[in-house]
């Protein structure tokens, strides 16, 4: 696993739980170890409840300035049949 995890975790559990989100993990070059610093920060979500686009977004401007750089937020639910299983084969959770 990639020792740039933990400081990233660190920067983005609370601002996951204040926004109601039930379970995240991070996937794509993160996990393998490949993020560069033009990387942007890949992370599935799911939240407690129903929420709305504006809710998705304000949750991804937020993560944006935590981590100082792009997050790309994605869902368990909008995941695309042909990548799903491999997402979630990679996936390391946060919450």
């Amino acid at each position: 696993m990639s020792e740039q995890i933990e400081p990233l975790r660190e920067k983005i559990i609370d601002i996951l739980r204040e926004n109601g989100v039930k379970r995240a993990s991070f996937f794509g070059s993160i996990v393998r170890g490949e993020m560069t610093e033009e990387s942007d920060v890949d992370l599935l979500v799911e939240f407690e409840g129903r929420r709305s686009l504006l809710d998705l977004t304000h949750l991804k401007n937020e993560l944006d300035d935590a981590v100082e750089r792009r997050v790309d937020l994605l869902t368990y639910k909008s995941l695309h049949p042909l990548l799903k299983e491999r997402i979630l084969a990679e996936q390391v959770p946060i919450l």
